[in-house]
């Protein structure tokens, strides 16, 4: 039997790609190649776009309780599908079962979030501005929206977005990424049953010449992104001058900051599961600890690194150890590896201590896996490379602040603001560190302060282009255009 090859989904339909050639999806744990992903050419990306634009007429005018019945539907299925869809995650993914599980969590989340549109899309009115005059606004869906999906959650990103901008009235097109096509694949193949009309929603696979149409395409009216700061550079830029809407979540370092009143056995092991969930391969991996005072300093090196080599490291579906909480898989590919390994070295060079090393780890049937051990850097200084880089892996620098002003200098003077925790029992301390940080996200004695659906999503600094959030009730300003009414009547004669 030959491999898989991926198909897009257009109009209602399942369709084969028109195609310049494919890129293999792999097994990020054995380097397998499991199927085979379409580059989708301009003309096939344009025909989803233009499939999109048709539907919108009739979508946008259809009643809001009416839209959002089909997002029950899909919570419903996904949910019992929960288990089959989160193996897959896993097999292109790399990360651990429970990690993908708790994707699928979030995934419905945001699902069910959005079926409260008849809420969250009310307009608002004034009687009265005037004698006889009152005020509307209108929340009016606008067209059609893209998204552009990464490889790291390739479930609940993409749901950021799509059951909002459904529910709003628009109609929508996802690029998969091509590393990890097939969770989407399978997330689509749900889609199909729930009874949405031909043309609101479309999946296609390919690389950025897909990403490219969507905005040179005028019938295209906004762009999401998650991806690298390099690239949310990129696509603003183009996206502000064809005058579109744009949401692009880029890169981050977060920290997490020890004062030294922190409740150590408790943040150990919270710590380890935010730096290494996911192989560190996370917007909101922690990546950076800084320790207050000498005394906490000491503690956390001792402490984390004794801890990180208890990790376990391993193929995430070997059934050994697939339930097990803390199990890190592989990096994504190859060249991520690559990469990650020229940064280890380049901390070295730069004066760091490795006080950990997990260059050389082995997982034992599983020798052309993409495998990177936990790694510690210890007496890191601000400004080192292993600092100022995203290395996006299971590498993690530990720094030292006498107190917390210099801990909170350490992270604003950082060109990434996605997120920040702070471990502390001091109410003071928690609130000086909420108001102070210039993060989009901030957790108190949370080490993944990631919120959930009902709240935005989002950066600032460099880990942001955009004005509005992922997810909950204010990305409903993102899909929706304000219409102002104001109005009167004169008495008849």
């Amino acid at each position: 039997m030959g491999l898989k090859v991926v198909k897009n989904y257009i109009n209602g339909k399942w369709v084969e790609a028109e195609n310049t050639g494919f890129v293999d999806v792999e097994n990020p744990s054995t380097g397998e190649t499991i199927a085979k992903c379409p580059v989708s050419t301009p003309a096939e990306v344009n025909r989803a776009i233009e499939a999109a634009d048709v539907a919108f007429k009739d979508w946008s005018q259809t009643p809001v309780t009416r839209r959002v019945q089909p997002l029950f539907k899909l919570s419903e299925l996904l949910r019992i599908n929960e288990e089959k869809i989160a193996r897959v995650l896993v097999e292109e993914m790399g990360k651990s079962l429970p990690d993908a599980r708790a994707e699928m969590k979030r995934v419905y989340e945001n699902v069910e979030a959005a079926c409260g549109m008849p809420i969250l899309q009310q307009g608002d009115k004034l009687i009265g501005l005037s004698y006889g005059i009152d005020g509307e606004v209108l929340r009016l869906p606008i067209g059609v929206f893209t998204m552009i999906a990464p490889f790291n959650f390739p479930a609940m990103v993409p749901f950021w977005f799509i059951p909002y901008g459904i529910a709003t009235g628009n109609t929508f097109v996802v690029k998969a990424s091509k590393q990890v096509p097939l969770t989407m694949q399978i997330i689509t193949e749900y889609i199909d049953q729930i009874g949405l009309p031909p043309g609101v929603f479309n999946l296609v696979n390919g690389n950025r010449v897909v990403a490219d149409t969507f905005m040179e395409n005028p019938k295209v009216k906004g762009v999401s992104l998650v991806g690298s700061t390099s690239t949310c550079k990129q696509v603003a830029q183009k996206c502000a001058k064809a005058n579109k809407r744009f949401q692009a979540m880029g890169g981050a370092k977060n920290h997490l900051v020890a004062m030294p009143d922190a409740k150590i056995d408790d943040v150990i092991r919270n710590m380890i599961t935010s730096c290494y969930g996911c192989a560190g391969q996370r917007c909101m991996a922690s990546s950076a600890i800084v320790a207050v005072g000498d005394k906490m300093y000491k503690t956390i090196c001792e402490r984390f690194v004794e801890d990180s080599k208890k990790v376990i490291v391993a193929n995430p579906l070997d059934p050994k150890v697939a339930d097990e909480q803390m199990v890190m898989g592989p990096v994504i590919s190859a060249k991520a590896k690559t990469f990650i390994l020229g940064m280890i070295e380049k901390g070295v060079k730069e004066g760091a201590t490795l006080s950990l090393d997990g260059r050389d780890i082995q997982v034992k049937g599983c020798e052309n896996g993409y495998f990177i051990g936990p790694t510690v850097f210890t007496d890191v200084k601000p400004g080192m490379e292993i600092h100022k880089t995203e290395i996006f892996g299971p590498v993690v620098v530990i720094l030292k602040a006498k107190n917390l002003d210099e801990a909170i200098q350490i992270i604003n003077d950082h060109r990434y603001g996605n997120g920040a925790s702070i471990y502390t029992q001091n109410g003071y301390w928690a609130r000086r560190f909420k108001v102070e940080v210039q993060c989009g996200m901030i957790g108190v004695n949370i080490g993944i302060p990631a919120p959930v659906a009902c709240l935005p999503f989002g950066g600032m600094k460099d880990s942001q282009f955009a004005d509005i959030k992922a997810q909950g009730k204010a990305i409903i300003n993102f899909f929706t255009e304000d219409k102002i009414i104001t109005e009167r009547y004169w008495k008849e004669d």
